[in-house]
């Protein structure tokens, strides 16, 4: 194997927009990220729907689907 073609690993943060921190290596320094497994929907059970312009709602109602709303 060559040597010194491998990047350093360093620890690092990884820091949520829920105010959530994971210690790791990476060879990236202080990674900020959005969703984490604390906050997202899947890890928490919570659906949270973004909606841009309307456009969820225009899909159910084009689809006859009942509005949902978050709880």
């Amino acid at each position: 194997m060559k040597k010194n073609i491998h990047p350093k690993l360093k620890k690092t943060v990884i820091k949520c927009a829920c105010g959530a921190e994971i210690e790791t290596k990476s060879i990236i320094e202080n990674i900020s990220v959005e969703i984490c497994s604390k906050c997202h929907p899947f890890f928490t059970g919570k659906q949270k729907f973004v909606d841009t312009g309307g456009r969820v709602g225009r899909f159910q109602r084009r689809f006859g689907l009942p509005a949902k709303t978050e709880s």
